[in-house]
Formats: C-alpha cells, structure tokens, sequence
C-alpha cells in the first residue's frame, strides 16, 4: 500500500532505492546542548538540489532486501494463519506466559503495517523483562527491530524504544544505532541523527566505520559551529583511542571544515589521508589549496591533469563543475592566471574531465558493498554465550 509522506521500498535493478516524501521536522527539546543546535536553512549546501536521498550504509549492513526475502518465507510458511497466531501472542500477553525466542522472531518476519507494530513493542517489552538477565544466546533483535522500523517509516518508535531504559541492553548492538542514524539521514533528519549518535555514546557502544561516517556525515550536514566542535572531539578521541578513521569520515570533516571557513583545519586533516588516488581527494585538494590562496599550485595541478596520458582502460582525474567554479572565482582578480585557467578549464572539457558532480553528491555517495575475500578465515568458530565450538561433535568426527 501507498503511504503519502511515507517511505516506500522499490526494488530497481537489484537495489533497494528510498523513495522519501514530504514529511514536517518535529524538533524535540532536550537538556543535550548538542540537540539545541538549530536545523536553520543553509547555503546552497554546495549546489546540492537532492538533500540527502541517498543513504551512506551499503546493502550487506542495512539487509533490508534479505530482511524482506525472509518476511516473505515466513509470510508463506504460515499462509493463512498470520490473524491466529497474532491472537495466540496477544493471548500469552495476557496470560502471562513465556514468550519464546523463535516466536518474537517469527512476529518480527510476519509484520507488514504499522498498526501491528505495537503488539510487536508490547512483545519486545515482555521478552526483554523476562530474559535482560540471561545472554540471548547467538540472535540479536534490535537490527531486526530496526530494520521493520526502517521498512515501515517508524522513525519516532524506533527512536522511542532504542532510547527507553527499560529496553538496556536490547539494542546493545552497533548495527541497530548505525541503521536508525542513516534512516534519519537518509530523510533529512540531522538532528535526530545527532540524537541517535548521542545516544550511542551514553549507552557505551564502541564506534565501528559506518558510525565514523555516519558521525562526521551528520556534522558536515548541520554544519554549524557546535557540529564542527562535536567532529574535533571525535577526531581527538579516536587518536587517543589509536581508532583508524575511515577515508570517508576524514572526507566529510574535511568539507565541514571548509564550510565553517577553517581552512588551516581542513588542510591539516587532509594531511592525514594516506590514499588520495580517488576523485573526491583530488577535488578536496583543489577546493583546499584554492581557498588557502595556493592558485599557481592549483593551475600546476589541472595542468598536469590535462596531460596526463593514460590508456582507455585508465580514467584520467575528473573535477567537479562546482569546484572548479570556485577556482574561478579565485583567479579572476589576477588577468595572467585568469588566462591560464580558461586554457587549462577548455582543454579539461574537450576532454571530458570536467563533471557535473557537486561535492556533496560525491560525499553523500550509496557505497558499494563490502567484498570479503577470505569469508572462511572470518567466520567465528566458538559462541558467544557458552564459549564451545559452533559445529557439533558429530559433524567434526
């Protein structure tokens, strides 16, 4: 069914793409400074005319189409009986009977609108109160949870439940914060992002990757003075950690930086990429070395770009429009490097290494999944909870 203002989940191509409506930013008061800061209309946020409509985790963290897939096995496995066996919970519920691990599972696959959500949170509740003392064994719930949230636009339950004392420990996972921050920034959301990421760090789930991006991308998005301060204490926590900050998160600080006009601080983090063969490193370098005045550095760089002579195999370095335009701006005071540019920008379009890309469609790209090369090596052979081998006895002999 078609939701107005909702989200709805369309397979194209083999990938799930978001469609987001309309919907009003309901700011919630809290005691946080952090959540004071303001979701004020911004400059042009770079030229982007799509927000943020894309999402930053890629397919094997979000699983919504293997989620999906299994909604769909579990629907046709009790084909027929979904009202009866929703009644059969809602009657342990009120019996007060043991709700068992594999039937919370089965009333997570078996949802498909919102309103049987609820019995779904009454459930978690019962569960939780009757088991938050005892390890759950190998199964998690909260990126379940969260993924039917995500599927059915429940941002505020979500949100609700990942935050409720009562439910400590349910979403001890990083995976559930990580998907609930990209479904609020996927719509807009900034500051219930920051909300989520806030709430991340007090209950005490250690970052991974995905969170640094997340963080750093929810930063650059508010792109306010308190943001830049909440991306320098991320910075400075994850040295003294001797935490790795993937390339991605150094990207949106870098742009953040520049968006607040800290130019020293966005050429300093640049210098702590190792890899910067990629195209958003070569625009961030031009954006940086031209708003740090280094024009004829600027023009050295472009210029050996055009030269550059490679196979067709091998891309050549792309600039964005956007950046590029700015450059301009830069060298129009000076008739010499005004001419330069112009020959170089000529030359950079004649051979196709100029593209409309802004900055911000290239940070706020859908990545591609992970490949796991040695699948084998990873696998975790011991279980969490009983500290045994996870192959019988039988299998091994």
């Amino acid at each position: 069914k078609r939701h107005p203002g909702k989200i709805r989940l369309v397979q194209s191509d083999g990938r799930m793409a978001v469609i987001v409506g309309i919907r009003t930013l309901l700011l919630r008061g809290s005691g946080c400074g952090f959540l004071r800061i303001l979701l004020l209309p911004t400059e042009r946020c770079w030229g982007c005319t799509h927000g943020a409509k894309r999402y930053l985790l890629t397919d094997d963290v979000l699983k919504i189409q293997e989620f999906q897939q299994k909604k769909l096995s579990a629907t046709y496995q009790i084909y027929g009986d979904k009202d009866l066996y929703f009644r059969k919970i809602e009657e342990k519920l009120k019996t007060n009977d043991l709700i068992l691990r594999d039937e919370l599972k089965a009333l997570l696959h078996l949802c498909q609108m919102p309103a049987e959500v609820e019995l779904v949170k009454n459930v978690i509740y019962r569960y939780h109160a009757e088991n938050k003392n005892m390890a759950f064994g190998e199964y998690r719930f909260g990126p379940l949870f969260i993924r039917l949230c995500y599927e059915l636009d429940l941002e505020d339950m979500a949100l609700e439940l990942i935050k409720d004392e009562a439910l400590k420990g349910f979403f001890s996972d990083r995976t559930s914060f990580n998907i609930l921050m990209d479904m609020t920034f996927s719509k807009g959301h900034y500051e219930r992002s920051l909300e989520v990421l806030i709430e991340m760090k007090k209950q005490g789930i250690k970052f991974n990757n995905d969170t640094y991006i997340l963080a750093f991308a929810i930063c650059y998005k508010l792109n306010s003075a308190e943001s830049c301060k909440i991306c320098s204490l991320l910075l400075e926590e994850s040295e003294l950690l001797k935490e790795c900050i993937p390339r991605q998160a150094f990207y949106f600080a870098i742009a953040s930086a520049l968006k607040q006009n800290e130019i020293c601080k966005a050429r300093t983090l640049y210098s702590k990429i190792v890899n910067t063969h990629s195209k958003i490193c070569s625009n961030l370098d031009i954006l940086v070395q031209a708003l740090s005045g280094k024009l004829e550095n600027v023009l050295r760089i472009l210029e050996a770009a055009v030269k550059t002579t490679t196979t067709q195999y091998v891309k050549r370095p792309e600039f964005s429009e956007e950046v590029l335009s700015t450059v301009r701006e830069k060298v129009r005071k000076n008739a010499v490097l005004h001419d330069r540019f112009n020959d170089v920008y000529t030359k950079l379009q004649l051979s196709n290494q100029v593209i409309p890309l802004t900055l911000d469609d290239m940070l706020c790209r859908t990545p591609s999944a992970r490949k796991h090369r040695m699948p084998l090596l990873n696998q975790r052979k011991t279980s969490r909870r009983t500290f045994q081998p996870l192959h019988s006895t039988l299998l091994a002999e």
